[in-house]
């Protein structure tokens, strides 16, 4: 159980949480212990709470923005990717996979996830100058060349990236077979998702199993 703080966001979520252990405030509270910088904190109260709710998706967000604070790359992806298979349009996981991704020289899923980002908010020039650079350089001789400085993973500094391109091409072309299947029955998801959610109006929510 997470230690309690003097900042204010957090002990009045805390008290809360401490009154009802099973209710859905713990994701503010994890959010609010990772602002604070208590990430360890924030892990843990985030992965108490989903315990009580799995599929609450606040709480699964709140707690990939902790592990990607730990640089636990992996496990956001882990973590996130079921997430927007099933919900798209939710920007913030989209923005944290792609990332993830990109930092763990996966360049065509962080790829993916960008012009997923680009395709729900078209006009969001940052995301479309990546997508650009991305689709340039990616598979350029296995390099590929980021925007960084030490304060943001989202802006990238100059890097190689190693791996990028399989030597065997029966692995290759049955890698890029297995990636397009993947892309085109995500898109054929996010189109009924848009489709559906058009005609509940803004209020009601698609499965997109149907």
């Amino acid at each position: 159980m997470a230690k309690s703080n003097n900042h204010p966001s957090i002990y009045g979520y805390l008290k809360k949480y401490q009154d009802d252990p099973t209710s859905r405030v713990f994701a503010p509270l994890a959010e609010a212990y990772r602002k604070a910088g208590l990430v360890d904190e924030a892990v843990e109260i985030a992965r108490e709470g989903l315990v009580h709710h799995p599929q609450f998706m606040g709480g699964r967000v709140a707690l990939a923005r902790a592990l990607f604070d730990k640089r636990l790359f992996q496990e956001v992806v882990d973590e996130l990717f079921p997430i927007v298979q099933d919900i798209p349009d939710n920007l913030v996981a989209q923005r944290l996979l792609a990332e993830s991704c990109l930092m763990l020289g996966r360049v065509a899923e962080a790829l993916s996830a960008y012009k997923m980002l680009l395709y729900f908010a078209p006009h969001d020039l940052e995301t479309g100058q990546i997508v650009q650079e991305l689709e340039a350089q990616a598979y350029e001789k296995g390099a590929l060349v980021l925007r960084s400085d030490s304060d943001s993973f989202s802006e990238f500094s100059i890097r190689r990236l190693e791996g990028l391109i399989l030597d065997d091409p029966v692995n290759q072309k049955a890698t890029r077979i297995k990636k397009i299947e993947i892309l085109q029955n995500l898109l054929q998801k996010v189109e009924r998702y848009r489709i559906i959610s058009s005609l509940r109006g803004s209020n009601g929510r698609a499965d997109l199993n149907i």
